[in-house]
């Protein structure tokens, strides 16, 4: 298959994240087992032009600000002669509408998670009623377009909107297993939590921080790491609880960095209102690590209750603060826990994902042939 997939980013963005691991890591081996797969994207300040990840041939055009104004001009200058046979869009921020483009490839949309109202909890009001606005004429402009959407709970939300359920295709994420492992002897010797993400209001930082306070154990500690303009206020918190040097910023981490806190933590802690899946949450899981998170749409999906972590009501600070006392009191159960949650990682491979990508895909192909 030759295949455009257009994205707001790349991989090698320095605001990328999962859902641009999402892309990579299927995309990437289906350029390894010979599809040709090009990547329009938005790019940064000083970013080469053009590059191959992969196998991706990757374009970039614009920023994080103008990709959005650019993106159409560029595709009907550079690519739209071009024969390809799908033009998928990853929609992970604000939708591109790619089936107004006028494009002769067939049209498939990717979802990890639409904002809905969760955006007024982020942005300005003018800029949170703009990008709400912007995903109202989905159900529209993609009415006959096939969706791939990374959890049930994400195939609920489209469908909600009104896209017909029989449109939209599951197609869990994988982990990477072999990178994110156990390792014997690495656990903290004393109750250690963790958030790792973006430091974005929408997040719910907050919440873990005060459900850690309420924890009131002098010998536990909590480590934060990410960065985000929501930090300054994070740490402003942590200061009026009084939690010292109990609460650590970590800042942005390396990837070694980032397992190494995954292994040592007793649990990590996710407490948004809606994700589209909860990548680290099974990130956590392959590292032997339980996880405790609010039971929110997408999260819940990541994490088994009672059996992998814990699942709390979202926004109960005094379930989350329960939820770390039973880890921290007991050792055992964060070592059996994380091990039902390395067993859970393993039935998520990126192969898997990218065979049933690959299917999806064909299907789409042969039906706007038989039309």
């Amino acid at each position: 298959m030759r295949i455009l997939v257009v994205n707001w980013q790349c991989r090698e963005n320095p605001l990328a994240g999962g859902a641009e691991i999402h892309l990579h890591e299927i995309f990437e081996r289906l350029a390894a087992r010979g599809h040709e797969v090009t990547l329009l994207c938005g790019g940064w300040p000083g970013c080469p032009p053009e590059a191959n990840l992969g196998g991706i041939e990757t374009l970039r055009v614009g920023t994080r600000h103008t990709f959005a104004l650019k993106v159409f001009a560029y595709w009907k200058e550079h690519l739209n002669e071009r024969p390809f046979d799908i033009l998928l869009e990853d929609i992970n921020k604000m939708p591109l509408y790619t089936p107004l483009w006028g494009a002769t490839a067939a049209s498939v949309a990717c979802v990890p998670h639409l904002f809905g109202g969760t955006v007024f909890q982020e942005l300005s009001l003018p800029l949170a009623t703009a990008v709400w606005l912007s995903e109202r004429p989905i159900p529209f402009a993609y009415r006959d377009v096939p969706f791939q959407a990374i959890s049930e709970s994400t195939a609920d939300d489209l469908a909600a909107r009104g896209i017909a359920r029989s449109h939209v295709q599951v197609i869990y994420p994988g982990v990477s297993y072999g990178h994110y492992t156990p390792q014997a002897a690495t656990r903290a010797s004393v109750p250690t939590f963790s958030y790792i993400g973006r430091l974005k209001k929408y997040k719910g930082v907050d919440l873990v921080i005060r459900a850690f306070a309420a924890l009131r154990r002098q010998d536990a500690v909590l480590e934060i790491a990410g960065a985000g303009d929501y930090k300054p206020a994070l740490e402003s918190l942590a200061r009026s609880l009084d939690l010292g040097a109990r609460v650590r910023f970590l800042g942005f981490i390396s990837e070694d960095e980032k397992v190494a806190l995954l292994r040592r933590s007793w649990a990590v802690s996710l407490a948004s209102p809606k994700e589209g899946w909860g990548l680290t949450n099974v990130e956590a899981a392959a590292c032997g690590t339980p996880v405790v998170a609010s039971n929110s749409p997408g999260i819940r999906e990541s994490v088994r209750d009672g059996d992998t972590g814990f699942l709390v009501p979202h926004g109960d600070i005094t379930a989350m603060a329960t939820a770390f006392g039973r880890l921290a009191a007991a050792p055992d159960l964060v070592g059996a826990m994380g091990a039902k949650a390395r067993a859970f990682a393993e039935t998520f491979t990126w192969d898997r994902a990218a065979d049933q990508t690959v299917a999806h895909l064909e299907q789409t192909i042969i039906g706007g042939m038989a039309r």
